[in-house]
């Protein structure tokens, strides 16, 4: 199939670079290298082309608009040109490049939502750089549920790889707070937002999702702590009456082993750790953060802007790859529902 073929109608997808002076041009820059191998749909970047030219001296086209990627993804990687981002040293992270991530992710997050993008994959970032230069969101995640009119708990991050989804429930938080902030209320949200979207994004009629208890062994009846009984049996009654077909609690330390995962589409895990681990455990080089409730597709790598390794030419493309994958194919699964 040829790189440019969109003959399934989509538009192209939006690449925001994120920081300039990680990894994220140099894993751009790889992904376009392997597009036909990959056989990846139709892509263009959002960022400052010195950015990709300080890592890589592959062919870049300057393009004014989404409507012009297509005609050169064949032979040059596209990129809409942001203002100068200053000096850009690979792996010295600066205020100008803080700000020329955010201003990437903002313009590609509109491109999305206009539609001229089917989807966007947002390339990792600083989080400390941007708290730098004000940014008020824990993560880019936030950002774009923000831009796009949805409330931050009515999204879910889910991550991705091959025979792997997982879904913290809490995430950022430090591990002795998260009893407190755990509600059957917080559960069922993220039980139905991560149901619809397994069926909107990942085209599964009938998603089966599975519970992890909080406690070693889920509680042991409450030997070993009640929040099984108190907070998560409730919740996954209420689930089920609702006919969402979700099992557990079930003991995390026995539901990542393939023949459990061949049983779920996707793990609901209680704190971040019991969530990434196994996820990256299975699938480091291949993870992707998706948004789940949003109007738009949007997908991540699962790793971080690795300023120690940024123009090294060491940076792997893989997660950037699964991410334009995954994000074209839950376009496709979208448009098959209009």
């Amino acid at each position: 199939m040829p790189s440019s073929n969109i003959a399934d109608g989509l538009t192209p997808l939006a690449v925001a670079l994120g920081d300039p002076a990680g990894v994220g041009p140099e894993i751009a820059a790889k992904a376009w290298q392997r597009r036909v191998e990959e056989g990846l749909h139709p892509f263009f970047v959002v960022g400052d082309v010195r950015s990709i030219e300080a890592v890589w001296d592959g062919p870049v086209a300057r393009i004014s608009g989404p409507e012009d990627a297509v005609g050169v993804f064949g032979e040059a990687l596209p990129l809409i040109q942001l203002e100068d981002a200053g000096e850009i040293t690979p792996g010295e992270p600066n205020t100008p490049g803080a700000r020329c991530s955010l201003d990437s992710l903002e313009l590609a997050v509109g491109l999305a939502r206009s539609g001229a993008a089917c989807g966007l994959v947002t390339g990792p970032v600083s989080k400390a750089q941007l708290y730098g230069i004000g940014f008020a969101h824990p993560g880019q995640t936030e950002f774009v549920a923000e831009r796009c009119g949805i409330a931050r708990e009515n999204v879910v991050m889910m991550l991705a790889g091959p025979t792997l989804r997982t879904v913290p429930i809490t995430t950022h938080v430090p591990l002795k707070e998260v009893s407190g902030l755990l509600s059957a209320e917080i559960i069922m949200a993220r039980a139905r937002t991560t149901d619809r979207g397994l069926s909107r994004d990942f085209g599964i009629a009938y998603p089966r999702l599975a519970m992890a208890g909080f406690n070693p062994h889920a509680g042991e009846g409450g030997a070993l702590g009640r929040e099984e009984i108190d907070i998560v049996i409730p919740a996954l009654e209420r689930l089920r009456e609702e006919g969402i077909a979700i099992e557990g609690p079930l003991a995390a330390d026995t539901m990542f082993h393939p023949r459990a995962r061949a049983r779920y589409d996707a793990a609901l895990c209680l704190y971040h750790d019991q969530a990434l681990i196994p996820l990256k455990t299975l699938h480091f080089d291949e993870g992707v953060n998706i948004t789940l409730g949003l109007p738009i597709v949007r997908t991540s790598p699962d790793h971080g802007t690795a300023f120690n390794i940024a123009g090294r030419n060491m940076a792997d493309p893989g997660a950037t790859i699964a991410a334009i994958r995954l994000a074209h194919q839950c376009a496709e699964n979208r448009a098959r529902l209009q």
